[in-house]
């Protein structure tokens, strides 16, 4: 499906809700657009330099890297240098007309900066001030430095990996903490202006990355370690299986899960093994979860008989849940994704043709739309400045004192 950015009459189910985004990189980025895709007024500060993922290849042309294509679009870019006295004083002078601000760095680093809650509520009492940053200031690796590998590492992926089979501990190949944590951070941040909004009173609000993936990791794994004494090991069984991997086939892999009764039963008549419903490995879900290696071992067995197309087409008219083992390349080229318009062709101002997931969800009554292609560094600066107060002189003193950038 082909699109013109930008779409600026189309408005989400949260026009009116205005984020000042001082974060960089991934997860805070990635909370602040699906804000934005629904509709938000996301406004990016970013230093002189820019935000690191602008440098990230390939792109066409300087500081519009892919990454940072498909992080800041429907937000609008404002360069602020905070280290300055009159930056931070723009900075809150923004924040007053803000439901919220989203920051990843350090909350030392922010009070250095002029711009702690106590300081930003002063001038805004309502705003709702998110920290996501690596680790709760609760406890003794507050101020620890954290990134996507290093969170996934102490969240216990790279041993689950292990655990599964793997030979050595392996990081999953996406930035998977700082999205996952994404998530609970546009969450958190929606919950603070819902209350905000309903008492006048806003509030600081903390939404740590490590405690943010071991909540994720532990809802799986605490496994037998729930119980006080344990009960068993750690670990979901199923999860951890040998097989639990695409299944080879005759002439390729599948993807392939048979999970309740209905399906073992549909299964075991397609392969001509009736007789299996009544064996004690898999007559029920808990007979299955008890001896899960072995019954996706088995299953593994089997998928080798025929080739991908023959199992697709038979456990697809047996209502078995299966798939095709697709690469980035076929999901690109899904014929749902692209029936659905979810895959969009876009034409960017300065970065030509490009491909971009449309945003999320359809909303009957407020659609979403890409409003704003991603921004090139502080392109939005001016407009932005004179919407919080400043006229034309004052804007052109900052960019004469190199506080901000001239329009991009």
């Amino acid at each position: 499906m082909d699109a013109t950015l930008p779409e600026p009459g189309q408005a989400g189910p949260l026009a009116g809700l205005r984020v000042l985004d001082l974060s960089a990189v991934v997860m805070g980025p990635y909370a602040t657009q699906m804000l934005g895709d629904l509709g938000a007024d996301v406004v990016k500060i970013e230093p002189p330099a820019g935000d690191n993922l602008r440098a990230v290849g390939p792109m066409r042309n300087p500081g519009m890297g892919h990454l940072h294509l498909h992080l800041n679009r429907n937000k609008r870019s404002l360069v602020l240098d905070l280290k300055t006295e009159a930056g931070r004083d723009a900075c809150l002078r923004l924040a007053e007309g803000c439901d919220a601000l989203l920051y990843n760095i350090r909350p030392q680093a922010m009070a250095r900066l002029g711009l702690s809650y106590e300081a930003v509520a002063a001038r805004n009492p309502r705003i709702v001030y998110v920290g996501a940053y690596g680790f709760s200031e609760a406890g003794p690796y507050a101020g620890r430095p954290a990134y996507d590998d290093l969170i996934q590492g102490l969240a216990g992926l790279g041993d689950l990996s292990r655990r599964q089979g793997s030979d050595v501990p392996r990081y999953a190949p996406l930035t998977l903490a700082d999205r996952s944590v994404g998530l609970q951070v546009a969450i958190a941040l929606l919950a603070g202006v819902l209350h905000a909004r309903a008492t006048g009173r806003g509030q600081a609000v903390e939404v740590p990355m490590f405690e943010g993936m071991a909540h994720m990791v532990l809802g799986d794994h605490l496994g037998g370690a729930t119980f006080d004494p344990p009960l068993g090991p750690t670990g979901y069984a199923r999860l951890l299986a040998e097989h639990r991997r695409p299944y080879a086939t005759a002439d390729g892999y599948i993807c392939l899960l048979i999970y309740n009764d209905k399906h073992w039963r549909a299964f075991f008549d397609l392969i001509g093994r009736p007789e299996l419903r009544q064996d004690p490995r898999f007559c029920n879900h808990t007979a299955r979860a008890a001896h899960i290696d072995e019954v996706y071992a088995y299953v593994a067995q089997v998928m080798l008989t025929r080739g991908s197309k023959a199992w697709l087409d038979e456990l697809t008219r047996a209502d078995i849940p299966a798939a095709p083992l697709y690469s980035v390349e076929d999901l690109i080229g899904d014929a749902h994704l692209q029936a659905t318009g979810f895959v969009r062709s876009v034409d960017h101002p300065t970065e030509g043709r490009l491909r971009t997931p449309a945003p999320l969800g359809r909303y009957a009554a407020t659609p979403t739309a890409l409003r704003r292609p991603a921004p090139r560094l502080g392109e939005h600066g001016r407009e932005i400045l004179r919407e919080a107060g400043f006229d034309d002189a004052a804007i052109d003193r900052l960019i004469a004192e190199h506080v901000t950038i001239g329009d991009a």
